[in-house]
């Protein structure tokens, strides 16, 4: 699982990505955490919503929710790993990429895209949750996600090539053309008990993928 910092606003959403770590180890899959050591956009004062004047590290603030057990994303190896997951919140938008500066015209972090490609260049499952579908889009261009129902995103995967599937709450979308795994989360007006249904779904069919790619 790769993180980028800890709470909704300016880092990982923390239902979604400690829901998919529980629908993991529910499903019998060992993982291991990871993010970038690098600095924060910036951060959000979650009761406020408004801006801190203060820096955060996304490894560091990560580190909360892997209460402590986490790497540094450059000591990632796709050969070690089956399938890797990434959990929404603005931390994707806005320290694992720019998406949520500049749109489809976002640069997505080097050390992100490349745990990516590396992991769909051997056939291996990526699970994205809320709005981290479009990293994958901005990545590869022609694929199939959802990230719910929001206009404004949905038009700007289209630009990019992607074909975007409308999904509810529960609902996941497989690209099988690059073995990739998507649910809307909180990109729709979700409870926590339905986020935690979509991270279960999203990790099945993820297994799903691997048990077929290995047959």
């Amino acid at each position: 699982m790769i993180l980028s910092g800890c709470g909704v606003f300016d880092g990982s959403e923390i239902h979604e990505a400690t829901l998919s770590l529980l629908a993991l180890a529910k499903h019998g899959c060992q993982y291991e955490i990871f993010a970038p050591d690098i600095k924060q956009h910036h951060v959000i004062n979650h009761l406020t919503g408004k801006e801190m004047k203060e820096a955060r590290n996304v490894l560091v603030e990560s580190a909360r929710i892997a209460r402590g057990k986490i790497s540094d994303l450059k000591k990632f190896n796709a050969d070690a790993f089956d399938g890797l997951i990434l959990p929404g919140g603005f931390g994707a938008a806005k320290n694992l990429s720019t998406w949520a500066f500049d749109g489809p015209e976002a640069s997505v972090l080097p050390q992100v895209e490349d745990a990516i490609r590396d992991m769909v260049s051997r056939n291996k499952p990526v699970g994205a949750l809320c709005i981290a579908p479009v990293l994958l889009a901005r990545i590869f261009g022609q694929v199939k996600v959802t990230i719910g129902n929001d206009p404004g995103t949905i038009r700007a995967l289209d630009s990019l090539g992607a074909s975007h599937v409308k999904a509810a709450h529960t609902e996941v979308v497989v690209d099988t053309k690059y073995n990739l795994v998507t649910t809307p989360a909180y990109m729709l007006d979700a409870t926590i008990d339905q986020i935690a249904e979509g991270a279960e779904k999203v990790v099945k069919a993820m297994t799903d993928l691997m048990d077929h790619i290995s047959t």
